[in-house]
């Protein structure tokens, strides 16, 4: 079947993880994502270990079905080579510092004056305007600078970052459904426009309900551990020999753990009978729990709970839940000429996702790219233009 974004034309101009995260995406979805890489590669190629074959697993996983062009954009007719390539893009992705896309010669006038219907997708960590322009941007900083960190960790130990550049995955999520937009408006604009997101403002949104409830109350929020601030019991417990979670998240999920537990008067108990009483006598509740959650192994208690309709899992490590049997029924699991990948959660019937070329080596295509341009590449590297 045709990719849903077959046709479409993506410079990646961007390292490590938001922008590449961001044209993988577009590239799983159909569009052909040329990467731009300086002659020593995006940052992600050497952070490591671990390595495969002189790949590191962090510039697979967000790399696949790319094709790689090795360029230097300061040497002298860089700039003939990215005109080429910017008459033939419909969409651009950089994540340079604020200033350094222009000085480049890439930047969204320069190359808008090229070609007007392209769509010019900037990434960065506070924004292209503002008192933040000028700062770096990274997923640590941003975590602890817009209050992720500030409720992450135990209700009494420090601030935690999460265990992932989440910041970045949500900024790149967000960069794709931005460019997605403006392709949508090119069709009856017919022209392209730029696009400016960052990951404070990512980040911030992310707060969902917890900044909403600052907004409402105008006092600040606090950590939980793995606890929820509005929903009792919504939390871990300690089994007999590990831990699991546990989501009762309604007041009908509560009846039917009330009944799983034989525990009906917890029902009619003042402190236990409802949402808003739980979350008040919240130390109760959960102590109540523990002793019993503590007296039978996890797999008694999921078991329980399934048969129940509760919701409630183990806590799994990264590669149990990477052998889950979910992640196996639904294709999460994919490698791509040897390379071991982690699949696409986007599940289109008509138009599905492809896996078409692994992460590319350096310059792997730079001849090929140039040759549908009509460009020697011969002569270009020999100027020193391109490897």
């Amino acid at each position: 079947m045709t990719p849903s974004l077959y046709g479409i034309t993506v410079l990646e101009l961007s390292r490590v993880l938001a922008g590449p995260w961001c044209g993988m995406t577009l590239a799983d979805l159909g569009a052909d994502v040329i990467k731009l890489e300086p002659f020593g590669g995006d940052d992600t190629r050497g952070l490591g270990p671990p390595f495969r074959d002189g790949m590191s697993a962090y510039f697979a996983c967000c790399n696949r079905n790319k094709r790689s062009l090795a360029i230097d954009l300061l040497a002298p007719g860089a700039a003939a080579v990215i005109a080429k390539l910017a008459t033939h893009a419909d969409v651009v992705i950089e994540n340079y510092r604020t200033g350094t896309a222009e000085k480049l010669g890439v930047g969204y006038q320069q190359l808008a004056a090229i070609n007007p219907r392209i769509i010019y997708c900037s990434i960065s960590g506070y924004g292209r305007s503002g008192i933040g322009a000028q700062w770096p941007g990274y997923d640590f900083v941003v975590q602890a600078e817009a209050g992720l960190m500030a409720i992450t960790g135990p209700a009494d130990g420090e601030p935690s970052k999460v265990g992932v550049a989440l910041v970045d995955l949500m900024t790149g999520q967000n960069a794709v459904i931005a460019i997605l937009a403006a392709l949508r408006a090119r069709e009856h604009s017919g022209l392209g426009q730029c696009i400016d997101v960052s990951l404070f403002d990512t980040q911030l949104q992310s707060l969902s309900n917890v900044a909403s409830s600052v907004c409402f109350t105008g006092e600040d929020a606090r950590r939980y551990g793995n606890a929820h601030a509005s929903i009792v019991p919504y939390q871990s417990f300690h089994a007999s020999d590990g831990d699991f979670v546990l989501a009762v998240a309604s007041d009908k999920l509560w009846q039917q753990l009330c009944e799983t537990l034989a525990q009906p008067q917890w029902l009619i108990d003042p402190q236990f009978c409802d949402n808003a009483a739980r979350v008040h006598n919240r130390d109760v509740v959960c102590a109540a729990l523990a002793e019993l959650f503590s007296a039978q192994p996890v797999q008694y208690w999921l078991d329980a709970m399934a048969s129940a309709g509760v919701p409630a899992a183990r806590v799994n490590t990264v590669k149990q839940a990477l052998e889950h049997p979910v992640a196996h029924d639904r294709d999460m699991r994919i490698a791509i000429d040897g390379i071991p990948l982690v699949g696409s959660p986007l599940k289109l019937s008509g138009t599905p996702v492809r896996y078409q070329r692994p992460p590319p080596a350096l310059g792997e295509h730079t001849d090929e790219v140039l040759a549908e341009l009509g460009l020697d590449a011969s002569a270009l590297r020999s100027d020193g233009i391109v490897r």
